[in-house]
């Protein structure tokens, strides 16, 4: 039809359509019209259903349960139905219960919001552990304090173990810190650091059933911001928030493949590469992001701290109890009252104002943490309490300090074999825990008797050979060469 309407005689567009037949040229060229278009949909079938005697149960319960999947149901069907119906015909079922959701089963459609520039800022915290990052080896549980421009989808945040009040209050004064700027709202789930159940007395003045806890609201207000939330069961109100964390992990996860590894000397240099990743991601969102920056105010006011303090004294056992959670201190501070600086990740211990050591922070299941430099000095004094010590299990730093311990009593009595070991931890304590560990790891498998003196012989350095070095007598007369006259520059000024 094409070739006719350029002008082409009928034998030309039928060569150029390799239609040989002059009967079908002027057949189609008559009807105006391509075969194509003059095809009929088939209303009937060409052979039986297979499926019709059982079909009005499978529509019940496809209506009675719409998360049902068609393979799961053909299978339960080949079970009620034994040698009626074969595995390949799940295909031919599947398309048919697929068919029938299209025409009879709704579906809750998206709805799109109009975005004022500048109005709102979502936050949420999302677990990061299928990223799959280790730190020195161990696997790193953390989530991201996630916090979204909903306009131009600028996206910061912070790491942290758990989305409590001091992690909520990091991600979003950071993320307005990185901004410069500061929005009218911050929307963001139900979380326990953001709202809490209502009482009775205040359900009956309130149609929510959750209020804003106090932390949260001092902290919106020391910005000028004002709170909202989504409704209860109904994440899908914080939603580009909630898009933007599934397309973050999407591009981390490429990322690290690019990378190359997914393990980190420590959590900064872990951070520094979140922080790379979202810079990248935000670049290509400058244009819609000026819109924003024009609709809101800057940032003016300090930032508030995100450390609490807690004031505790140190036990006869050398222990403190911060948070529900027990941290070893030096023996040196025992009686004393310290102050403990409670950071997300960390604890930080002064005493008399000074600074005297940082503590990783305990959260969830783990209850203690004992450091045994704080403690191997009084274990050596009383060998006899190792054994039967309350956290002895923090003292095997790694797996082959524990097999060390339980080779020697294979030689040993408890006590010798005890009394060894703790002068092994104390060697750790003093020099490197490295070499200590290096050095259990080829006793332990040779797998003959050894003790501490074995484990000295192979820490004991490489003797330094020092050069001979043959300094010769000095000459003094050289030296009094520099009292000869002085330069005709210098005596030129001296004249002048």
């Amino acid at each position: 039809m094409r070739e006719r309407k350029l002008g082409r005689t009928q034998e030309q567009a039928a060569a150029k359509a390799n239609v040989r037949s002059r009967k079908t040229v002027a057949k189609y060229e008559k009807l105006a019209a391509l075969p194509s278009e003059l095809k009929r949909p088939r209303r009937y079938r060409t052979r039986a259903d297979p499926f019709a005697a059982d079909w009005p149960l499978i529509e019940e319960m496809l209506s009675e349960a719409s998360e049902l999947e068609g393979k799961a149901l053909f299978g339960w069907l080949c079970e009620q139905r034994p040698g009626k119906y074969k595995a390949g015909q799940l295909r031919t079922f599947q398309r048919r219960v697929t068919k029938w959701r299209a025409l009879n089963q709704s579906q809750i459609a998206i709805l799109d919001q109009c975005r004022a520039p500048g109005e709102t800022l979502q936050l949420d915290g999302t677990w990061m552990n299928e990223l799959a990052v280790t730190i020195n080896g161990e696997p790193f549980k953390h989530l991201l304090i996630h916090c979204v421009l909903p306009y131009s989808n600028w996206e910061w945040g912070r790491i942290a173990q758990s989305e409590s009040l001091s992690a909520v209050r990091l991600g979003l004064q950071s993320s307005l810190r990185k901004l410069g700027y500061v929005p009218k709202v911050v929307q963001t789930d139900n979380s326990a650091a953001a709202t809490r159940r209502l009482g009775i007395n205040e359900e009956a003045e309130n149609s929510q059933s959750r209020g804003y806890t106090v932390g949260y609201l001092q902290l919106l207000a020391h910005y000028g911001l004002s709170p909202l939330s989504t409704h209860v069961g109904n994440p899908n109100e914080n939603g580009d928030v909630e898009a933007q964390n599934g397309a973050l992990k999407r591009a981390l996860k490429q990322e690290l493949l690019l990378r190359g590894s997914r393990e980190f000397a420590d959590i900064d240099s872990y951070e520094t590469f979140l922080f790379a990743v979202m810079e990248k991601r935000n670049r290509d969102r400058q244009g819609r992001l000026a819109e924003e920056i024009a609709a809101m105010k800057p940032v003016t006011t300090t930032a508030l701290d995100t450390s609490r303090m807690q004031k505790v004294r140190v036990s006869r056992s050398s222990l403190i109890n911060v948070l529900r959670r027990i941290y070893s201190v030096p023996t040196s501070l025992i009686g004393k009252e310290v102050t403990v600086h409670i950071q997300e990740w960390s604890l930080d211990l002064y005493y008399a104002e000074t600074w005297v050591e940082r503590l990783p922070r305990l959260i969830g299941g783990q209850s203690h943490h004992i450091n045994y430099r704080h403690v191997v000095e009084s274990l050596l004094r009383k060998p006899g309490g190792f054994r039967n010590y309350r956290f002895r299990e923090d003292l095997f730093p790694r797996l082959i300090f524990r097999q060390a311990w339980e080779q020697l009593q294979q030689w040993h009595t408890p006590r010798r074999a005890d009394i060894i070991y703790l002068q092994i931890l104390h060697l750790a304590a003093r020099t490197l825990e490295d070499d200590v560990a290096s050095a259990l790891e080829i006793l332990v498998e040779e797998g003959t008797a050894w003790g501490k003196d074995e484990i000295d012989a192979l820490l004991e350095p490489e003797a330094i050979v020092v050069p001979q070095i043959d300094a010769g007598a000095v000459n003094l007369q050289l030296y009094d060469q520099l009292l000869v006259s002085q330069p005709a520059q210098e005596v030129s000024h001296a004249s002048a």
